[in-house]
């Protein structure tokens, strides 16, 4: 086996992710509304790949032509997402048309422009006028000059319009996603429901818009533009960081096209003065696509119709350790308490800042923020904070991907209230989620920390599953204080005994644990770890695995998304089995256990397994220590290993294959996982 061929291209393996998401959409056992959903998240995470990989591989074709991904050039690199790409497409393309004849075969009915009855047109023709038509501004495209001002996260009409001596004109209207809903519902009939689409309400309302200028005929066809999202930062040192975030992602709005992407049905010569105007190349992704684009706003596609369309309820449970009206943190002072999200309540969180805030005995509250709601009752929490004299201190990573405009908003509006800003540190992002809370007990410091896996953030905690410590242990929470200090005193290095933190040591930390793996089965003795996270792509930790597979050492990893490793390959990796589960909620939690010996060891993390996480962000491995969640994490990772209904096989002789062993006995992940805390009440 050659060197190159010990990974699998990384894009690819993005690709083959984004693949076990549309089979979600195509699953016939996924409730329809939810495969609905599941075509939104599709067309959404392809829309962030072609923004930033394809954007970077453009730039490599630009600037380094001799650029080689395992073995392969930039060229042949693109070449074969195109061709991936093409062909998920008409995957794509079937589900959507299936969803809709299935959709119809349950009283749901996506109608067009063509297909309203006179009463649902005087209904529809009312909605345009009262919500749609202010936020339209057209643009007459024989005049139009700036390509560089159509935005990226909307799509746009290209209207072909006629008058009475049969001239021809054409225009732009972009369509108002985020003024206005997506699927808009009309008034139900006869116990069916009636949707359509913004787009098509705005074809069906053309008239009202243009006949003023004299014309009576028009056709419209969808176009959208993918632009390059990776922000070029200013080095200016006369701004601030906030500045130049600012101004940077200002211009990421105007990033050069990587894709355009146009109805089929457009008439050549509009589609070549498109071209002409938005100087689209060869060099640009350009295809033709179907009637409708952005289907990422399905992942909004309404609850409507009969229960069994959609998930059945799992209402976020209760945690039996934080019973109602008692002091959580008294409760985290004896015992540490691990909460796991979405299955338990994210209000505990914002309970636990809401009594920090008011205990006469607390001094201060320390944050770090990543990805904050865009309503955030956290942020909320700690204004009030604030306002009751606690010294309240957050680090907002401003440097967030598409979340830098909100992470802004965030920090002037602490600022305001008189939180203190930790200012970003250029070149590294800090993707550690950590609660310090410092109470005055017995006249000396007692720390209270939360160290979680995932963001502090009750929209998306409604569907990631993460994990979130919560403990008074002093040798934890005394470390999560040094890694504050070592925000605020510009980078001096603190030493670390408890907490392994990144961009320092986590590396190495791992491997370490690895090698001491393949000692003891060297030795003869038992050796094994079991690894989840999101992505694995390092390469250095990557040659570990395969030596410590080598060696003997029973390898499972659970990864959701990118994973370049090759399992099961004789001679190299044939004692590591890797499965992702794709189901209704987003795994999203780092769990790393050792055998370590017989003295079995458990960690939970921010940090997947990449590059970036080791050396370009701030992050936090933090050993479990508290027997009760040891087992608890034990039963879970039990329960992950044994699904086979949403795992799938991610080695190259069975990628994607969905993990069915026991045909003769199903096994769900995550509602088995839901049940266990349930009956642990």
């Amino acid at each position: 086996m050659t060197n190159t061929s010990k990974f699998i291209n990384r894009e690819i393996s993005w690709l083959h992710f984004n693949e076990r998401v549309l089979q979600e959409a195509l699953d016939g056992s996924t409730p329809l509304i939810e495969r609905a959903k599941f075509l939104g998240i599709y067309s959404n995470n392809r829309d962030e790949f072609f923004r930033i990989r394809v954007a970077t591989l453009r730039r490599l074709l630009k600037y380094e032509t001799d650029h080689k991904i395992e073995g392969k050039s930039t060229k042949d690199t693109i070449e074969q997402i195109t061709q991936i790409v093409n062909t998920q497409e008409k995957r794509f393309t079937s589900a959507y048309l299936r969803l809709v004849n299935d959709l119809g075969m349950n009283n749901i009915h996506l109608l067009d422009e063509k297909s309203l009855s006179e009463e649902q047109g005087t209904y529809v023709r009312h909605y345009f006028n009262e919500y749609v038509r202010p936020f339209l501004y057209p643009l007459m495209l024989r005049n139009f000059m700036n390509a560089g001002r159509l935005k990226d996260d909307s799509f746009y009409l290209a209207v072909r319009l006629i008058n009475e001596e049969n001239t021809e004109e054409y225009a732009l209207v972009q369509v108002p996603i985020g003024e206005v809903p997506r699927i808009i519902e009309l008034p139900t009939k006869d116990n069916k429901y009636f949707l359509m689409l913004l787009d098509d309400v705005i074809r069906y309302c053309l008239h009202d818009v243009f006949s003023i200028f004299g014309y009576n005929q028009y056709e419209a066809y969808t176009i959208k533009f993918t632009r390059d999202a990776e922000l070029d930062i200013d080095n200016d040192v006369s701004k601030s960081f906030m500045e130049i975030m600012t101004e940077s992602v200002k211009r990421r709005r105007k990033g050069e096209p990587v894709r355009f992407i146009y109805d089929r049905q457009i008439p050549k010569e509009l589609l070549t003065l498109l071209i002409k105007k938005f100087s689209i190349t060869k060099r640009d992704h350009i295809r033709a696509g179907g009637r409708y684009h952005n289907m990422k706003d399905f992942m909004r596609f309404p609850n409507i119709g009969s229960a069994d369309l959609s998930h059945p309820a799992m209402p976020p449970l209760a945690h039996p350790d934080l019973p109602a009206n008692i002091s959580i943190l008294e409760a985290i002072k004896k015992k540490d308490i691990m909460l796991h999200f979405p299955y338990h309540r994210f209000q505990y969180i914002i309970d636990l800042i809401r009594e920090a805030s008011i205990d006469p005995k607390v001094r201060s509250i320390k944050m770090t923020f990543y990805r904050a709601a865009r309503n955030s009752k956290v942020m909320n929490a700690l204004i009030n904070a604030a306002r009751n004299g606690k010294y309240v201190t957050v680090f907002m990573e401003l440097q967030a991907r598409f979340d830098e405009e909100a992470n802004i908003y965030w920090t002037g509006k602490l600022q305001e209230e008189g939180v203190k800003i930790i200012q970003t540190i250029q070149g590294f992002k800090v993707h550690a989620k950590l609660i310090l809370i410092r109470r005055k007990e017995n006249n000396e410091n007692l720390y209270y920390a939360n160290i979680s896996t995932g963001n502090f953030n009750e929209s998306t905690a409604k569907v990631y599953a993460d994990d979130s410590l919560l403990t008074a242990n002093q040798e934890i929470a005394s470390e999560v204080n040094d890694l504050f200090h070592l925000f605020e005193s510009k980078f001096i290095m603190p030493t670390f005994s408890t907490l392994t933190v990144a961009p320092f040591n986590i590396r190495n930390f791992f491997i370490e644990k690895l090698m001491y793996e393949m000692e003891n089965a060297k030795a003869g003795k038992e050796a094994w770890v079991i690894l989840k996270m999101n992505s694995l792509v390092d390469k250095k930790i990557i040659r570990k695995l395969y030596l410590a597979s080598q060696a003997g050492v029973k390898i499972n990893l659970i990864v959701r998304g990118l994973c370049v490793l090759r399992a099961g390959v004789e001679g190299l990796s044939e004692n590591i089995e890797v499965f992702s589960i794709v189901d209704r909620f987003l795994e999203h939690s780092r769990n790393y256990v050792f055998c370590n010996g017989g003295n079995t060891a458990y960690f939970i993390s921010s940090a997947d397994w990449m590059q970036r996480n080791f050396d370009h962000r701030v992050e936090v491995v933090c050993p479990i220590y508290d027997k009760d969640i040891k087992k608890e994490m034990w039963n879970i990772l039990q329960i992950q290993l044994k699904d086979n209904i949403k795992a799938r096989w991610l080695d190259p002789k069975r990628l994607n294959t969905y993990k069915k062993e026991n045909p003769k006995s199903s096994y769900r992940a995550q509602f088995e996982t839901y049940d266990y805390f349930k009956n642990n009440l």
